[in-house]
């Protein structure tokens, strides 16, 4: 399910912006862009996201600069020139991979471990720690709401992709109606032609094995069990909590229903319907991926 939400913060001379975003994914794929210089950040993030994400595609920046306080920043000449050089490969192994990446800031390489000497390595973060993270929730409220909106608009077009369906099965079952009382005329045909060219054999045989035929041809276990799954996929849109990946394995029963369905057709009209019905449910398939 797609979504974004940025923010800014501040503490005493540090300065953040917060970035998220997320795009559709089966299941939840976090990357997460965080200095590595504040202690227990990352696993702090990585949790609170867990704990209100259950799919998608999440992509979470976070920039933290520092204000030029009273005394002079001190820089770590080699641990900067490491950190520009390794930049600098990333960025060339990116251009051979045709990857575009945002260029990094003079601010952001001053944040990054070991660059800053004195304060900047060795202070205690605790502090700024607690402030970034008492300012995430407010991010991750902003982020699912606009992720929820979405889903209430998907709602909808599913709920309108289950009615025709609904409305495609009812078809398909007046067709079968319809067929059932020819097949059962051509059985009989069949059952005359075979005794009149099939001398000495066993015409109550023959009488099961068409029996048989027609049993193999009968599509209403395939029609009620469509009709239950749409039934469930109203249930599961109507209820509360992440629904997305037990619609998308429900996805895949109504594309076997409706592949069997066309096997057994045996007529124009029905086989029409069926191929109609995958169509739908194949839309409905993408949408489905969008769903937490």
């Amino acid at each position: 399910m797609t979504g974004f939400a940025a923010a800014t913060g501040g503490r005493g001379d540090y300065r953040w912006a917060w970035d998220i975003r997320s795009v559709n994914a089966r299941g939840l794929d976090l990357r997460l862009r965080l200095p590595d210089w504040i202690a227990g950040l990352e696993q702090g993030v990585r949790a609170a996201l867990t704990g209100r994400l259950a799919r998608g595609n999440v992509s979470l920046t976070l920039r933290v600069t520092r204000e030029a306080g009273g005394e002079e920043i001190q820089i770590d000449e080699p641990a900067m020139t490491a950190v520009l050089s390794a930049l600098k490969r990333i960025e060339a192994a990116a251009r051979l991979h045709d990857l575009a990446l945002a260029p990094t800031t003079a601010a952001e390489v001053l944040t990054m471990r070991g660059v800053q000497m004195g304060s900047g390595a060795e202070e205690d973060t605790a502090p700024l720690l607690k402030a970034l993270m008492a300012d995430l929730p407010a991010l991750l409220d902003d982020f699912t709401a606009m992720r929820a909106a979405e889903g209430r608009a998907l709602v909808a077009v599913l709920q309108g992709q289950l009615d025709t369906v609904e409305s495609q099965v009812a078809r398909a079952a007046a067709a079968a109606e319809a067929r059932a009382a020819r097949s059962h005329e051509l059985l009989r045909e069949n059952l005359a032609r075979v005794m009149d060219n099939a001398e000495g054999a066993d015409e109550a045989r023959v009488a099961q094995e068409l029996a048989l035929i027609a049993v193999k041809a009968d599509i209403r276990e395939e029609l009620d069990r469509l009709t239950a799954h749409i039934a469930a996929a109203r249930d599961l849109l109507a209820g509360q909590g992440p629904v997305g990946r037990k619609l998308d394995f429900l996805m895949q029963e109504f594309n076997r229903e409706a592949n069997t369905l066309c096997s057994k057709a045996q007529s124009t009209d029905l086989t029409r319907i069926g191929l109609d019905l995958k169509a739908t449910i194949d839309q409905m398939r993408e949408q489905v991926q969008n769903v937490e």
